[in-house]
């Protein structure tokens, strides 16, 4: 079982691959969201308690706890691309030297620009959907249950927000790539 210090040193080792400010302050937000996983887990305790122990279950419960965790998914995004961790076919990347590495660092930006206009596009209109009515009145979109808390309308502008920081993301480390010198990518190689 891993030790509270490890694992506190394995975020500050990811912390270490942080290229930009905000990827910085991203990161360093990270840690203080990531306490909304205790926070569902209480909510979870609570339910469970209530429902099995008093038999009276709560109605706020189950979304709560589905919002939550939804919102810590959406943040893993950017947060992935701020500390450099997101997905890559590594088989190629540690293949070349530093040239093509920086070639493709900025195609692969490219690429990622591209594709996060068009999700911030798609998910501008979410948000409007969910937020408007057709007459342009500010409705927020509910879940449709006895509670109906506006959770769907919010994680669509969630969805939103974490598509521009990544959008944002990705010109700073466009601009970083075509600034970089070829050598100082692998230090020569």
């Amino acid at each position: 079982m891993a030790e509270v210090g490890d694992i506190v040193n394995e975020v500050e080792d990811a912390d270490a691959d942080i290229r930009t400010g905000l990827d910085r302050v991203i990161a360093g937000s990270s840690k203080v969201l990531a306490w909304a996983i205790f926070v569902a887990f209480g909510i979870t305790v609570i339910e469970v308690v209530a429902r099995y122990v008093f038999d009276s279950p709560t109605f706020w419960a189950h979304e709560t706890t589905t919002f939550l965790i939804a919102a810590i998914f959406l943040i893993g995004g950017p947060v992935a691309l701020a500390r450099d961790k997101h997905i890559r076919v590594r088989i190629f990347y540690d293949a070349v030297g530093s040239e093509r590495r920086r070639t493709l660092d900025i195609v692969n930006s490219v690429i990622a620009l591209i594709f996060f206009a068009g999700l911030a596009y798609a998910s501008w209109v979410m948000v409007g959907k969910s937020w408007f009515t057709p007459t342009g009145a500010l409705h927020l979109e509910g879940t449709g249950t006895s509670w109906n808390p506006p959770t769907p309308a919010l994680l669509k502008l969630m969805v939103l927000l974490c598509v521009v920081a990544m959008f944002v993301q990705t010109v700073f480390h466009l601009v970083a790539a075509i600034r970089r010198a070829p050598a100082a990518a692998d230090g020569g190689k």
